[in-house]
This record gives C-alpha cells, structure tokens and sequence, in this order.
C-alpha cells in the first residue's frame, strides 16, 4: 500500500479558511483584545496594491457660538487626514520531516492545520513587536517621547523599585494619555518583569473572565507574555526592558488572500522523496492612526527589519487617540 502524501490529506481550498480561523483563534493578540478583526479590513486587503489607504474624519474644533437675535452663526467645516497600511506578503515552505509527528495523529489535516495556525500566530506577534520599535522610535524623534515613560537607568543591576515595573510605573504611563488613560486595557511585556510581578503576587488569575487569556491581570488590564518584547543592554549593566500598553481595537488587522494561499509539492529527488506544504499569506497588521510612509522598503512588502524603522511610520491621529503607550524598565 502507498504511504499517505500531504497532498492525499490537504485540501487547500478547506485547509486555508481552517488555518484563518484557527490563527485567529490562538492568537493572543485577537484574545487579549489589542488587535479586532474587522470585515472591513478584509476587504481592503485585497482591494489590491500594496499601500492600502485609510482617510478618516478629524475632531471638530472652534469655539462655539453665542446665540443672538441679530448675528448668524459661523460655519465650520470638518477636515480629513490620510492614514496609510503595508500589505504584509509572507510565506513558508515546509518538508515532510517538520510534521511527521502531525501525521501520525487521528486526524493530520486538522493538526497540520493547528500546526501551521500556531507558526503564524507566534509571526504575527512578532511582527507586531517590530512595528512597534517602528512607531517608538518615530515617536521619540518626531513628538519627544510623548507616549513613552522611561524610568530606567544605566546601572541597572543596581536598579531601584523606583526604575522598575510596578503600579506606579503603569499608571504614569498610562496617563501619558491624560483622561484618555481608561483606554488603555492590555499590557505586554518580557517575562523578566512578568515574573518580578508574579513574585510579588500582584497578577490576578481569573480563567473563567474573558480577560484572563492565560497570564492574568494587571491592574485590570490584560497580560501577554511575549519574550519578543525589547530586552536591551542597559549600558553600564543589567538590561533595560520594553512593555507596551494597548486600548482595545488599537491595532487593526485584515486577511487578505495570496493567489494561491495553500500549496502541496513533491521533491521526487534525493532520499525517498520529501512532501512539501506551502503557506502564504496576504495580511494588514496596523497601529491605527501611525500611518506606514514605506520610505525604506525595498521590495514589494517590508521586512521585519524595515518596519522596525522609524523612517517608515508617522502619526496622523490626535496623540490621545493613538491607543499605544511604551514603558521602559529595568524589570
């Protein structure tokens, strides 16, 4: 009997819409909140090009009129901006090898399924992470800083309470938005100073609260883990580490769909022959209202190294509208 090939198991027009959904499903960014799937988004991801354009309606603003018997009142308009997202194109290729174990479960075209959902959850938060580095870094050229709180100092195995993560630290960095700060409603962080709260018995555990997506809260707001977050050198010693703080829906996201999305191959050659799976992906991954200016791209869609660059990102919203905050610690 001829063994079972990946091509006997996958069908891709079934395969990629369960590798959709499950990616949505396992990503702690969809769960936490931070990033909203949004119909709409969708659609724009594949309206084609690779820049997708997102006007929006800016605040009214003025003063308002007295009302009198003999003065009419003035007229005011309301102006647009202009936000701006990269299309994400990104793809793997994978051998046999790499899902025998998957293979031998009762049901391989759902675990293969899971298998490659959880590689581009896992992805997706990176690539979240280097945009932000992006968007932090612009922030400190362009606006001095005015959503980053930096309590951390150089010496930092000598760090005091004072330079590390806590409520204090939290809070001020969440009123760099003033009375915008009640937005602000997830945290993700480095288990360094994950673990530094969990000592001190300050993450609240509540797995029957929708919140809770498995790290807890704190100070109401939901926790993701994520060892991506920056962990730099401190500069005489210890380490300087980066968290972030999102409002809900302050990231948007949009599938978007690659000609072929799904693909299944065969390497005739060499050994006894090797199956191989291709999954490709179209996809907007933005932080609403920092508009993606593409001034260092270099093919088609950015690099991870490119979206972490200033160069490509400038704000368009109101900073108070701009739900994303970045706190700097030593732990």
């Amino acid at each position: 009997m001829a063994p079972t090939k990946i091509a006997d198991i996958i069908v891709p027009d079934v395969f990629n819409p369960y590798v959709i959904q499950r990616t949505a499903a396992l990503s702690a960014l969809v769960r936490s909140g931070i990033v909203v799937l949004d119909p709409q988004m969708d659609t724009l991801a594949r309206s084609g090009g690779v820049i997708i354009n997102l006007p929006f309606y800016n605040d009214l603003t003025g003063d308002d009129d007295l009302l009198d018997d003999d003065d009419d009142l003035g007229l005011a308009n309301i102006t647009t901006g202009q936000d701006q997202a990269a299309l994400l194109m990104r793809g793997k290729a994978w051998g046999v090898t790499d899902l025998a174990e998957a293979l031998s479960g009762d049901d391989p075209m759902k675990a293969i399924g899971d298998l490659v959902a959880e590689f581009w959850g896992r992805k997706e938060q990176t690539i979240l992470i280097k945009i932000l580095a992006g968007i932090f870094a612009d922030n400190l050229a362009n606006d001095a800083g005015d959503h980053i709180k930096d309590i951390a100092i150089a010496d930092g195995n000598n760090a005091l309470d004072a330079n590390l993560i806590g409520s204090d630290s939290v809070i001020d960095a969440a009123t760099l938005l003033g009375d915008a700060a009640g937005k602000l409603t997830a945290i993700a962080m480095h288990s360094i100073p994950y673990s530094r709260l969990q000592k001190k018995n300050l993450i609240e555990f509540l797995p029957d609260n929708e919140q809770d997506i498995g790290f807890g809260l704190y100070l109401g707001k939901t926790v993701i883990v994520d060892d991506s977050c920056p962990r730099a050198a401190a500069g005489q010693s210890g380490y300087k580490y980066t968290s972030y703080l999102f409002g809900r829906g302050a990231v948007a996201r949009g599938e978007g769909a690659a000609k072929v999305p799904t693909e299944t191959d065969r390497d005739a050659l060499g050994g006894g022959g090797t199956d191989i799976l291709i999954s490709r992906r179209h996809f907007i991954l933005h932080p609403r209202g920092i508009k993606f200016t593409n001034n260092t791209v270099t093919k088609a869609s950015p690099s991870n190294t490119e979206l972490a660059l200033a160069a490509n990102w400038d704000r368009v919203y109101e900073s108070k509208n701009i739900r994303i905050v970045e706190l700097i610690t030593n732990g």
